[in-house]
């Protein structure tokens, strides 16, 4: 029998035996992926909140299915494959479809470009991820705190930095503010800086296995309930507050991880050192 029928046969007996925890993972990336188609038609009759809401819909559940799925001892491949074909549309797709129809779509044809360009790059880091997870295991337990790149909802977040700050201005009728995040040039500035952090090799902190020392929780957690209180009251300008903190924080992200490297390769050298001082001693009859 072919060994490629086997397979297909194997996938098949797979999925036929998905138990409902293995599912649920699964319903919460069907509903993050209709989110994202949602925005994309809301971007279609101009209905830019709505739009941007339904993508944040998306990146929370994108947050949340991963989570649920080890929970519920319900990862599977066909849920990981699923999950990535999701982000490539939610982030790699939708945003640059909202800013056409926010910026692009009476301007210059040659700005859809930068759109293009995003996309690749969102799906050039997308695969890069799903290869590099065979190589956590091989790599120092440092490296496990980074992120290789942006990571894919923060990537849309930042492409999206002038809808938000349009909606604002919007809301506090600045009308000269909102006018320039209509500018093509300024999407177009967004998309391609950020299709370029998505592929790059900057490391950038993972917060999902991040440890915050002590002294840091109190002030950390003030922090983030003043942040919530911002985000609920006034959604557009904490997005847009987001978008300038993280961009803020992304040397200070390579320093820690460069630090974090010096320590590792000092250790490293110290305990070569000592094996080798200790090797005559230990060959001694």
């Amino acid at each position: 029998m072919p060994h490629s029928f086997q397979k297909r046969q194997h996938i098949r007996n797979t999925i036929r035996r998905f138990s409902f925890n293995q599912l649920i993972p699964n319903i919460l990336t069907t509903i993050g992926l209709c989110a994202g188609l949602n925005s994309m038609l809301f971007a279609i009759h101009e209905r830019f909140q709505m739009a941007a809401i339904a993508l944040l819909i998306a990146a929370f559940i994108d947050g949340l299915d991963g989570r649920v799925a080890r929970l519920l001892h319900g990862s599977t491949q066909f849920g990981a494959e699923f999950d990535s074909l999701s982000d490539f549309l939610c982030f790699g797709i939708a945003p640059p479809f909202l800013l056409y129809f926010w910026a692009f779509k009476n301007s210059n044809p040659h700005t859809f470009l930068s759109c293009i360009l995003f996309s690749v790059c969102m799906a050039f880091r997308l695969a890069r991820f799903n290869v590099t997870l065979n190589d956590q295991p091989f790599k120092p337990q440092y490296t496990r705190n980074f992120f290789v790149g942006v990571p894919a909802p923060a990537g849309a977040g930042l492409a999206l930095f002038p809808l938000f700050l349009g909606l604002e201005a919007q809301k506090l009728h600045i009308n000269w503010l909102y006018d320039f995040t209509q500018q093509p040039w300024v999407p177009c500035l967004t998309l391609t800086g950020t299709a370029l952090l998505l592929i790059s090799t900057l490391p950038v902190w993972s917060l999902k296995s991040f440890k915050i020392p002590r002294r840091y929780i109190l002030p950390i957690m003030i922090c983030i309930g003043i942040y919530a209180f911002i985000f609920i009251t006034d959604l557009w300008a904490a997005l847009t507050a987001a978008g300038l903190i993280y961009i803020f924080l992304l040397p200070f992200s390579r320093w820690h991880f460069l630090k974090l490297k010096h320590q590792f390769e000092a250790e490293q050298h110290a305990s070569s050192t000592r094996s080798n001082v200790l090797l005559p001693f230990k060959q001694r009859p």
